[in-house]
């Protein structure tokens, strides 16, 4: 039915840190909720700087994916919410390295905010095609 959503969730990425769902699948979208620099494992803020940070980020936002039956190669738009934008060229970096999105990376936004959950450095969303 064209009105059907399933709710994504995986051990492989951090939990949910409140009523919503690590991703939902609906009409060949998959739309993941924002992801921090949680080990998923620990539930710990993983250790080091921006890079550290966005690595791990990506690496959970790619397990949340995968469990919708998706990757980061299929993403068709990203927010990033950093929290400094002197560390946008770091940030840039590591989001442009070939192993996440591939030779075709997807729409994005960038948008510094004052202030994001646990304190981290920067959050990532990402719609993907399912």
């Amino acid at each position: 039915m064209a009105n059907d959503k399933k709710a994504v969730q995986t051990d492989a990425a951090p939990k949910a840190l409140g009523p919503y769902a690590q991703a939902i699948v609906a009409g060949g979208m998959v739309y993941c909720a924002g992801q921090i620099p949680l080990d998923p494992s620990t539930g710990n803020i993983v250790p080091g700087g921006i890079t550290e940070q966005t690595e791990q980020v990506l690496e959970n936002l790619r397990a949340v994916l995968k469990a919708a039956g998706s990757d980061l190669n299929r993403a068709v738009k990203t927010t990033v919410f950093i929290k400094n934008m002197n560390d946008f060229a770091t940030m840039n970096e590591v989001y442009g390295r070939p192993e996440y999105f591939g030779p075709n990376p997807p729409a994005r936004s960038t948008v510094e905010v004052a202030r994001l959950p646990r304190d981290v450095m920067v959050e990532i969303e990402v719609v993907a095609l399912a």
